[in-house]
């Protein structure tokens, strides 16, 4: 299951919703009930960052420590 971050563009609010990757976009507000307002949003969140010092050591950087 994937979280996807939705709009609402009478209500103006935004809201996250669980669905399959397969599954359709939703159409109807979660918040408010409004039909056909809503749209997927992209969030600038999620991904994934390499921090610390572990993965140099481990041999990922190309760089020989």
């Amino acid at each position: 299951m994937l979280t996807y971050l939705y709009g609402c563009a009478a209500c103006k609010k935004e809201f996250e919703h669980e669905q399959s990757i397969t599954d359709a976009p939703l159409s109807d507000c979660d918040v408010c009930g409004a039909k056909s307002t809503v749209h997927r949003l992209i969030s600038a969140g999620g991904g994934f960052a390499l921090k610390g010092p572990g993965w140099y050591r481990d041999g990922y950087s190309g760089k020989n420590s």
